[in-house]
């Protein structure tokens, strides 16, 4: 069973407060494309060590959207970068198709 993003951790965080839901949803989908295109360009060119740290930022937004196994998996998927192996990233690709589509909800 794959994860779903959702909004169940920024609910939580907001304590009901609508604005700074907004507010927060707002940084992930203006931040959220940026960060995966710098993260893709650095796998096409084979730069590992910044694509772990691409990887470390976007665990962020994994998290604020409620995946808990996907964050389980960039943190493994992170590491694995920093020691020069990409072979996870096919899944990785899968959470940020997910996300992506989810922050793209109207």
């Amino acid at each position: 069973m794959k994860e779903q993003p959702n909004m169940s951790y920024i609910h939580q965080l907001s304590g009901g407060d609508k604005e700074f839901e907004a507010k927060l949803l707002s940084v992930v989908k203006r931040e959220l494309p940026e960060e995966v295109n710098v993260y893709r360009k650095n796998i096409i060119e084979q730069n590992f060590t910044e694509a772990a740290s691409n990887v470390h930022k976007i665990k962020h937004k994994i998290s604020i959207l409620g995946l808990e196994k996907s964050y389980e998996y960039a943190e493994s998927y992170e590491n694995e970068l920093r020691d020069g192996i990409s072979k996870s990233d096919s899944g990785f690709e899968e959470i940020l198709k997910q996300m992506l589509l989810f922050i793209d909800q109207p």
